[in-house]
């Protein structure tokens, strides 16, 4: 009896123990950071932002590692078989939601084979358009649209694109039918956008704002419930007259799903002091958006809802992937 006593209080402190090591220990190496898109895009600029963050709070290097193609589903499939230790980790964006909608068979189920750790920002859609089109709002978009459908194109960066899915989405809602134009990235959808072959760009407001600035593009809606620090002048969708609508796209840092609660929460806590600094406030102002603090429910949540809006879309519009 004595013995069991023993060995029960023994694996309880043991037990204790490894919780203790998980939260004080971690990270004991340098941790792998992947992103599913190429060097340079939103996406790697706000994992490379919170790495640096993260690197400096928790005394390890935090690497990126870029592994584009198939959507990010080659990505996602790295991170989901990695060693769940929390030194494989992703920064997701919206596609992590699509994607389960959009491919056959499915690729992945998020929900079940990676834990959300934080959602890190939003950084809004727009819509921009050449300089010489006739329309100089979304309103006089909408009429042109109304009144010939069909006929007034737009570009994104290729279909089930973030970009693609919110004018879809957009166009339901103001009950319009737009051309899409699919292109394999924003770069070369927005360059013929400038060179008139298309009238219309949907991109993110980091690919289309240099642009703009340059007096290269206009934009004619944001399609966030805020106004752009970057656009003030610009109307958002919801000041155009579609109140509730938002179509943004969402960063947010992922893990496999065994990944100890102590390491996901050690990590939470550090991301959200890191998205209080100022240094990761403007770098995300700087790359069109803002951050949006919470709790791991709260992005659990969120990519949720948007698995489920995403699958109505693909299925009603019958989207197919590249």
């Amino acid at each position: 009896m004595k013995f069991a006593q023993w060995a029960g209080a023994f694996w309880v402190a043991a037990s204790l123990a490894s919780v203790s090591v998980a939260q004080t220990a971690y990270p004991s190496k340098p941790v792998k950071v992947v992103v599913g898109y190429a060097a340079g895009g939103a996406v790697d600029v706000v994992a490379r932002t919170i790495g640096q963050s993260l690197q400096t709070s928790l005394g390890q290097p935090f690497v990126i590692e870029n592994k584009p193609g198939a959507g990010t589903n080659i990505a996602v499939k790295s991170v989901i078989t990695a060693e769940p230790d929390g030194h494989t980790l992703m920064m997701a964006a919206n596609a992590l939601a699509a994607n389960m909608s959009l491919y056959k068979p499915q690729p992945f189920d998020a929900e079940k084979d990676l834990v959300a750790i934080s959602l890190i920002g939003r950084v809004p859609v727009v819509i921009a358009a050449n300089p010489s089109v006739p329309y100089a709002n979304i309103q006089q978009l909408i009429a042109a649209a109304k009144g010939k459908p069909n006929s007034i194109a737009y570009s994104s960066p290729g279909n089930g694109s973030t970009p693609h899915m919110a004018i879809e989405l957009f166009a339901r809602a103001a009950g319009i039918d737009l051309q899409h134009i699919p292109y394999r990235g924003g770069s070369p959808a927005i360059t013929d956008t400038i060179g008139g072959q298309v009238p219309l760009v949907a991109v993110n407001a980091l690919e289309v704002l240099p642009h703009v600035k340059s007096g290269k593009l206009k934009v004619l809606a944001v399609l966030s419930p805020n106004r752009s620090a970057n656009f003030p002048e610009v109307p958002t969708i919801a000041e155009s007259g579609y109140p509730g609508f938002e179509a943004s796209v969402w960063y947010g840092l992922v893990a496999p799903a065994a990944t100890p609660k102590p390491v996901v929460t050690k990590l939470h806590a550090e991301v959200q002091k890191a998205l209080q600094t100022k240094e990761v406030k403007d770098r995300m102002n700087g790359v069109g958006g803002e951050v949006v603090p919470g709790s791991a429910e709260m992005f659990t949540q969120l990519i949720r809802s948007e698995r489920l809006r995403y699958d109505k879309l693909v299925r009603e519009a019958n989207i197919q992937p590249e």
